[in-house]
């Protein structure tokens, strides 16, 4: 085979190897100097402590600050039509940069009256994991290095603490909405007609289709349709009077598929609804799939987190009771962004969907590549984050019994929170709150009907703007509701007396009683 050569052929004296490697350095430049370290290694130093003692002290007195604060326009204008920087900028300065442009005005999900969407609050110690973990920035596709057993440790633990199978395979994700994605596909695989893998959905003999409820998170519907199943094939069911998918609608469906020459291959079911935080009846439908030859996935978000305490975890049974589950820990375990997990309780079928084994993977006997690629053969991403670390340092740190007791106290605080709104005649409750999540709205006392819906939106807006809280909204039976969703780890009692407090208020001002 011809050698590839950077010298050209008539270059004078080649047999001068000096001379030669002169001429490669003036062909391809400088092949040392300087690296993205810094060259003043004391002065990082310096700026990192200050770094580190600013953010600690801004989480030590978060609640003394507004919950939201919308960015003035002069903010956003900056940020906009900044350039690309093309010369450095000093370390100290950007610094500054990101206490004035960005650290005031984020969501707010770090405050103790956050209660909006489905947002953790993230810790002191998981913050420095986070850090930590960038600081040796490994990779976890896997190979023979620690961080891929304390991966392997943790996933170990959820296991233990969920009280599922230990040969349970698991995987951490960046959120439920991939950990779900992971999931039906290992669903759809195993009970596909055909080696779909190998030939597509293209090639199925039968449509494949599969169930879920009204209430059921969006991002189910996107990962039907990136399976490539199509959105139709995702039959929604109705809910009963409490938000939970109708059992006897669901099997009524599932004949009428039949029937058509259609293949039901899966049911979903959800383990805190994001609307209502209803859980569908799971021990049911999981006796409906066993009966049907169906996968049962839950969408465990954050709900399935309740099975850790003794109080609540009656209300998600069952669960146990599900081939995959997806979760997040950026939720109910109060974890920074992001971190999800996937739990398949059949090993040999989750390896399936997705090992390969291509040449520069293949394991060997020793160095690095002595072990395998064991979380690439799990899921889509070879390049993974050390996601991990944070679970495992806060474990340590606070002990898992810590978690379950938050975790009831925020359910004790969405009772408690309902209970007051039902003391109060200007104020209505519009679903039961049976988990973390309470929906309601300002009723006053001489409003028109048609008047509620915008009272009750121009009340979640202020409510926001004046920076007193962030709840979000839902809309029940066409009603506007003030939605309050507790995976806070900060929330005190006071908090929620100064919400209402607020509610009642600006109700009263905007009402014009």
């Amino acid at each position: 085979m011809k050698q590839i050569s950077l010298i050209p052929e008539n270059t004078p004296n080649m047999n001068a190897d000096t001379h030669k490697i002169k001429i490669l350095e003036d062909l391809l430049g400088n092949l040392s100097g300087p690296t993205l370290d810094p060259e003043n290694w004391q002065e990082l130093h310096h700026l990192a402590n200050k770094m580190v003692a600013d953010m600690l002290e801004h989480l030590a007195t978060i609640a003394q600050k507004p919950c939201w604060q919308k960015a003035p326009e002069s903010v956003k204008t900056r940020i906009k039509t900044e350039s690309c920087p093309l010369q450095p900028t000093h370390p100290e300065s950007v610094y500054n940069d990101f206490k004035e442009l960005i650290l005031p005005y984020p969501i707010g999900n770090i405050h103790p009256r956050f209660w909006g969407w489905v947002n953790g609050t993230g810790t002191p110690y998981s913050m420095l994991a986070d850090m930590l973990a960038s600081a040796i920035n490994t990779h976890m596709g896997g190979f023979d290095q620690t961080p891929a057993l304390v991966e392997e440790q943790v996933l170990s633990w959820l296991i233990n603490m969920l009280a599922l199978p230990k040969q349970t395979s698991g995987l951490l994700v960046s959120g439920a909405t991939m950990a779900s994605i992971i999931a039906l596909t290992v669903a759809r695989n195993s009970k596909a007609d055909i080696d779909v893998r190998k030939l597509g959905v293209q090639a199925l003999k039968s449509p494949m289709v599969l169930y879920c409820s009204t209430e059921t998170h969006s991002s189910l519907q996107k990962a039907v349709e990136l399976l490539g199943l199509g959105a139709d094939a995702l039959r929604k069911i109705p809910v009963d009077s409490h938000y939970r998918m109708d059992i006897n609608l669901l099997q009524q469906a599932i004949d009428a598929d039949k029937s058509s020459g259609l293949k039901p291959f899966c049911v979903i079911g959800t383990a805190g609804t994001t609307g209502t935080g209803a859980t569908d009846p799971l021990k049911e439908i999981a006796q409906i799939c066993k009966k049907e030859d169906l996968w049962f996935h839950l969408d465990g978000a954050y709900g399935v987190l309740a099975a850790l305490t003794d109080k609540y975890a009656h209300l998600v049974a069952g669960y146990e009771l599900a081939d995959s589950i997806a979760f997040d820990l950026h939720k109910w375990m109060y974890m920074p962004f992001e971190i999800g997990c996937v739990f398949i309780k059949d090993k040999t079928l989750h390896h399936a969907a997705f090992a390969i084994e291509p040449n520069y993977l293949t394991t060997i006997p020793g160095g690095v590549g002595a072990e395998p690629m064991s979380f690439y053969n799990k899921g889509i991403e070879l390049t993974r984050s050390f996601r991990a670390l944070k679970v495992w340092i806060s474990l340590k740190i606070y002990g898992a019994k810590q978690f379950s007791i938050l975790i009831e106290r925020n359910i004790n605080q969405a009772q408690y929170l309902a209970y007051k709104i039902q003391q109060y005649d200007r104020l209505e409750l519009l679903a039961p709150a049976e988990l973390n999540v309470v929906c309601f709205r300002y009723i006053g006392n001489r409003i028109k009907v048609e008047r509620v819906n915008q009272l009750n939106q121009d009340i979640l807006i202020a409510i926001q703007e004046r920076g007193i809280a962030v709840p979000s909204h839902n809309y029940i039976n066409g009603q506007f509701a003030i939605r309050v969703c507790i995976t806070n780890q900060r929330s005190q009692k006071k908090d929620f007396d100064i919400f209402l407090e607020k509610i009642l208020q600006i109700g009263k001002e905007f009402n014009y009683e």
